[in-house]
């Protein structure tokens, strides 16, 4: 995506306490591939394994680029989709979504919370 209104986000999944390196890995391949599915470009950055974790491959174990057309609603389906994946996991697992420097952070709070957040954060970010 190289139009003008074209919009970043980092997307980092971050496991709960007791995922290993290798489930940490197994989540971040379910995460990026279900983000593949909507309309937009991904990129992944490699980061560090967690303190005292196996080396993991820096491709899929860190954070996503996520390039999205600022119009069309794609930004709030983006965010629709981390919330549903969220809600299908087992563990507390976190996902910080950045744009421009402003972090919204999605986790297991309650439903209404979670949607006033979100909410917000989508507001801010949707128009470009």
């Amino acid at each position: 995506m190289t139009e003008p209104d074209t919009r970043r986000a980092l997307v980092r999944l971050e496991a709960d306490d007791e995922a290993d390196a290798e489930e940490l890995d197994r989540l971040a391949r379910r995460l990026r591939a279900e983000l593949g599915e909507l309309d937009v470009d991904l990129r992944a950055l490699p980061a560090e394994a967690p303190a005292g974790a196996k080396a993991a491959d820096p491709v899929t174990v860190g954070s996503l680029l996520v390039a999205f057309s600022a119009a069309g609603g794609v930004f709030p389906g983006l965010v629709e989709t981390l919330k549903e994946w969220l809600g299908r996991q087992a563990g507390r697992h976190k996902i910080k979504v950045t744009i421009d420097g402003d972090t919204v952070e999605l986790e297991r709070a309650t439903s209404a919370e979670r949607q006033q957040l979100i909410e917000a954060f989508v507001q801010r970010h949707a128009q470009g």
